[in-house]
This record gives structure tokens, sequence and C-alpha cells, in this order.
């Protein structure tokens, strides 16, 4: 999987609700150029119809994204955020899951999602190895594991 670049990758991230979480790396994804300018907006406006928000077990994740037409170059925003941040749930979005751990999406073409997301999966189901991640307190670190999960 190559979608993982060391400057899209945030540990201990400071956020004050699911907006800001998604406005900061949607804004990180922007200055590295994989997507165009309605990008963070039009991943904002899906969340409230489609909230991300998955209750993985003891540490819940969220994976927000968006259509597409707003990627001009694939990649995946990795962040563990230092305080949980509630992010509507996607089985039922009248509940929140309150959430440590992010990989927004930022995908060129449609069906390079699903394998994606089965990975993704496989990783947010791996309830241990989201702790350790989640305690790394250093961005380059976190980077490294990731990378070396997914190759």
């Amino acid at each position: 999987m190559n979608y993982i670049d060391s400057q899209l990758v945030f540990s201990q991230l400071d956020a004050k609700d699911s907006t800001d979480v998604i406005s900061q790396l949607a804004d990180a994804l922007y200055k590295h150029g994989n997507v165009n300018a309605d990008y963070k907006q039009a991943v904002l406006d899906r969340e409230k119809v489609y909230p991300t928000g998955l209750p993985s077990g003891e540490i819940c994740v969220a994976v927000p994204h968006t259509d597409v037409k707003y990627v001009k170059k694939s990649a995946i925003v990795f962040a563990s955020l230092k305080k949980a941040v509630d992010f509507a749930n996607m089985a039922d979005k009248s509940q929140t899951v309150s959430v440590r751990f992010v990989a927004m999406l930022a995908m060129k073409e449609p069906h390079s999602q699903v394998t994606l997301l089965q990975n993704l999966m496989q990783l947010f189901q791996n309830q241990e190895y989201l702790e350790k991640l989640i305690k790394i307190d250093d961005s380059e670190k976190l980077y490294g594991e990731l990378k070396d999960y997914f190759k």
C-alpha cells in the first residue's frame, strides 16, 4: 500500500471536535497537493449524512472520506488523537463514538477503496495494535509503524 506519506501521519493530534479533526487532516491533504480546494467541505458535508465513526472496540476509529472527484492523488492521512473526539456512529447517526484514531481517505480510483478498506478493517479490529499506535507520541515513529504494517 503506497498511500502512506510521512508528511500525512500525525501523532497525538490536538482537536476539539470531529469537524476540527476533519479540517486539520483535509488541510494537510490540500497542502500536500492530494486534493482540490473543495475536498474539505465535501468531507464535512458527507460526514453529516453518512457518518464515519466506527465502534471497533475499546479504541474507536473514524474513516472520513468523500467522492473521488475531489482527489488529485490518492493518499491516506492517519492521526492518533491526543484526546478522544466524538464522531457520529456510522451504524446509527443518533449515537456517537469516542474516537482515538482516524484514517482519512483520499482515493482517486473508486475500486481501489475495497482492498484498502479490507486492510484498514483488519487494523481496526486489532485493538492491541491500535493501543500501541495511540500511545506513540512521535509522528515519524507512527509513520514507521504504519508503513511496516501495510507493507
